[in-house]
């Protein structure tokens, strides 16, 4: 969806779904930390107003924001200077849990800020539809694993090839070319162990799968494919739930990471500045 404006200058994107789960539920679940780390990215949050909320987005990438209003279980806000990055404007974050009949809620965040040109639009609207994907992963926590300890890795490898290439090169080692939802997979000999259901294929042009996963552990995998300066980056997420989901991450990580750091070599810096 584009970018929206009002009369005083504000621009705003939103993003919204509906889960499963009381409104006490869903804000253990987007306004905890143990509860963002569960779905979403690792994150501390200081559950009060003026309290401080950092997301982790990898070595060197966190994002810091203020709460500026806390409404337990409904909503709250956040202050965000850095906004999108270096010389963006600040961005104000709102999230709202709103009951629905037969024990569900909806879940909405709006991202706001003020400018005088369309200059930051695109990333933010990229932001927007980020936040389909992980709300996927949202509704999927709360249906199955609500409130389970989790522990998580994420790690990315990087293909010069085509994206459909890199996809390929990605899922067929792991059970997943031509997987269907509903569909039970598992890996090849030689990749790393994973088994479980197929929740969602994405389409073609943005591929992704998310899997309910049995093996290495109970838990969620999100894999997806994007390209990126003139490469394709091939994300791979998995989020592990129970009392064993941190020894099971302890074992299964250092497996994930030599496996995709074998199929997709990082470029050294020779490469990276013949690709550019």
């Amino acid at each position: 969806m584009p970018v929206k404006r009002d009369a005083s200058g504000r621009r705003y994107v939103q993003a919204e779904v509906e889960v499963p789960g009381t409104p006490e539920d869903v804000w253990q679940a987007i306004a905890t930390g143990p509860g963002i780390s569960s779905w979403f990215v690792p994150a501390q949050v200081e559950e009060r107003a003026g309290g401080a909320v950092t997301l982790n987005f990898g070595p060197g990438m966190d994002s810091a924001s203020t709460i500026t209003a806390w409404e337990p279980p409904h909503r709250f806000t956040a202050h965000n200077e850095g906004g999108m990055g270096p010389g963006s404007p600040a961005m104000a974050t709102e999230w709202v849990v709103e009951a629905r009949a037969g024990g569900t809620c909806v879940v909405r965040v709006v991202h706001s800020w003020f400018a005088d040109s369309d200059d930051w639009d695109g990333q933010f609207e990229g932001t927007e539809h980020g936040w389909a994907a992980f709300f996927r992963i949202l509704r999927l926590y709360l249906a199955h694993f609500r409130g389970q300890r989790c522990a998580a890795f994420q790690l990315m490898g990087m293909s010069s090839g085509s994206k459909s290439e890199a996809w390929e090169a990605l899922t067929g080692p792991l059970g997943l070319t031509g997987a269907t939802a509903g569909q039970r997979v598992k890996s090849e000999a030689g990749a790393p162990p994973l088994a479980g259901l197929v929740e969602r294929v994405g389409p073609a042009e943005y591929p992704d799968v998310l899997l309910r996963l049995e093996v290495p552990a109970p838990g969620l995998a999100h894999l997806f494919a994007m390209s990126m300066g003139g490469q394709t980056i091939v994300p791979v997420r998995l989020f592990l739930y129970g009392d064993q989901a941190s020894s099971a991450v302890a074992r299964a990580e250092p497996v994930w990471q030599a496996w995709v750091s074998e199929r997709f070599p990082m470029p050294s810096a020779g490469d990276a500045s013949n690709v550019a």
